[in-house]
């Protein structure tokens, strides 16, 4: 046990430091106040999984800890692609979940926006394109944004959300 302590001393901390303050990203504050801002009321976002690895979908879920606070800020996941603002589609389609994806997209109001969030759902990432798999969310239905990363942070999913809503404000 004294070993194991004094090795402890002795090496010190192997961690990196976490985040400053200094970083470039902009905070969840900054972003959800102007999502807010350009919308004028609440966000509400459709997730569509078309057959991913669920490693965005826990980046996603991530988005509704206390530090992020999506539903505090107005941002909400809706059941329903009739209520929705926003398709948020991860992962490559899967043949099974093709016709699933056209009816949601289907279903949804105008003007309809699609993010295809992670590497998967971009451009078919380690799946790519083959017998039980369609690729990327644009061979099946219409993407207006696609957020790289395998899995993006949930900053990067956010500056993407607002991107996303940015560019279709323009164009309303």
């Amino acid at each position: 046990m004294i070993d194991v302590l004094t090795r402890m001393l002795r090496t010190g901390v192997l961690t990196e430091p976490g985040a400053g303050p200094e970083d470039s990203a902009p905070t969840a504050e900054i972003l959800h106040n102007s999502l807010y801002g350009l919308l004028g009321r609440a966000l509400s976002i459709r997730h569509v999984d078309a057959g991913s690895c669920n490693g965005c979908e826990l980046e996603i879920a991530a988005l509704h800890n206390p530090y992020y606070n999506l539903e505090g800020r107005g941002v909400h996941f809706v059941a329903s692609p009739r209520h929705a603002d926003l398709l948020l589609v991860t992962g490559p389609v899967s043949v099974n979940m093709e016709e699933a994806l056209k009816r949601t997209y289907d279903a949804a109001p105008d003007p309809k926006l699609v993010i295809a969030l992670g590497d998967c759902a971009s451009c078919g990432g380690v799946f790519g394109q083959n017998y039980a798999s369609r690729g990327a969310i644009a061979n099946v239905i219409p993407v207006h944004l696609t957020i790289p990363g395998c899995p993006p942070d949930p900053v990067t999913i956010l500056t993407g959300i607002l991107k996303a809503v940015r560019t279709i404000r323009l164009t309303a």
